[in-house]
């Protein structure tokens, strides 16, 4: 797994400026259009998807304490669970190179005469916490705009085919040359003629309009690995809406909503139980059943806890995805004053009044839950 750093040949101290240099230099050697050689394509991607990621304050600050790892969990550069395709680095590197330059000119022409890509689908996917532990294969019911099977996407009645445009030959748009004072300008707008899509469909499709797409119901199999949380998504490459034309689809983008459990918190891939006791089970201590992610588990209070303290049941966490092991269980003791006592309890607790010791002075400084919680961790 390649270094972003080496990627771009900058150091780990590189500037913003400097990375962005680095990648434009990189983007220009390896771009399709301009490099015949089998591997451009895939250096092209790989320096794009550097960048991505170093461009991006937070996003470099993760690559940068964890590697690749870091930015799974994230979705904002398509470089996490979902991976990063052409499609995104074509994206990029228009983003970088458009608004008016040589360059960007020319491959936004290349790219309007070929068959532009659908849009991505966005859907969200609800699980349970134990879905989420175990992971979980579920169908979802998606509207798509999906390829006419009669005219095969292209948009034309069987049997005829689209002709070139005759006013921009194909190009998609038209240039026009004024002289000034100041110099020549050269306007570039889309062909009104053909729309911009540098064809004409003479004979339309019966069943698309020409459209060569119609939106349909789809069943989607999703599958969310175990470990994933609301933080994470799903890319599903060529999932998404059929392009125009013929075009290659789109991506079906995944947003994981996690169910919050009422039995836990979730803390990564650590869990938290708060359990109640009684002064009985936190003075002479106790074994209980407490609830686990995958079923129930005994745990020893030992006699004297105090009400706030935790313990800690290891690996009976949640899975670290894409990682090995699982985080743990944290179980806080609570102990549960009663409000109400029956006679009996009541005379109990009256004959075990004047053998109690006194309770710490009021300036003991006793550690808080989350202290508690990092000695647990570090026991």
């Amino acid at each position: 797994m390649a270094d972003y750093y080496d990627v771009l040949g900058v150091s780990r101290q590189a500037g913003s400026e400097e990375i962005k240099k680095a990648y434009r230099k990189l983007a220009m050697r390896y771009h399709p259009d301009r490099n015949d050689s089998p591997d451009a394509e895939a250096k092209f991607k790989t320096v794009t998807q550097a960048y991505e990621v170093l461009r991006d304050p937070q996003q470099r600050d993760l690559y940068d304490r964890y590697g690749e790892a870091g930015i799974r969990r994230g979705a904002g550069t398509g470089a996490g669970m979902g991976g990063f395709n052409f499609a995104d680095a074509f994206d990029v590197f228009m983003r970088e190179f458009g608004g008016g330059s040589a360059f960007g000119d020319l491959f936004q022409q290349r790219r309007r005469t070929g068959p532009r890509r659908g849009s991505d689908v966005r859907v969200r996917l609800r699980i349970t916490l134990a879905e989420a532990a175990t992971g979980v294969k579920k169908t979802l019911r998606v509207r798509l705009l999906d390829r006419c099977e009669r005219c095969e996407g292209n948009g034309a009645e069987p049997g005829t085919t689209p002709v070139t445009c005759s006013v921009c030959g194909g190009a998609g748009e038209v240039r026009s040359v004024q002289r000034s004072l100041l110099g020549q300008f050269v306007s570039v707008r889309p062909c009104q003629e053909c729309g911009g899509d540098g064809r004409i469909i003479e004979n339309r499709c019966d069943e698309c309009d020409g459209q060569g797409r119609l939106q349909r119901e789809r069943k989607v199999s999703i599958e969310a690995p175990a470990g994933v949380s609301s933080d994470d998504f799903l890319r599903l490459s060529g999932r998404g809406n059929a392009g125009p034309k013929g075009g290659p689809p789109g991506d079906l983008l995944v947003a994981i909503e996690v169910e919050e459990d009422p039995r836990f918190e979730r803390h990564g891939d650590d869990l938290i139980h708060n359990l109640a006791v009684t002064f009985s089970q936190a003075a002479l201590g106790d074994e209980i059943a407490v609830p686990t992610i995958d079923g129930v588990s005994e745990l020893e209070i030992p006699a004297g806890i105090q009400s706030g303290q935790a313990l800690r049941l290891r690996g009976r966490g949640m899975p670290r995805l894409r990682g090995q092991g699982r985080g743990d269980l944290i179980v806080r003791v609570l102990v549960w004053t009663p409000t109400r006592l029956s006679s009996a309890q009541r005379e109990a607790l009256e004959g075990l009044a004047p053998l109690e010791d006194a309770p710490p002075a009021p300036d003991t400084k006793e550690p808080g839950f989350w202290e508690r919680v990092k000695q647990a961790f570090s026991a």
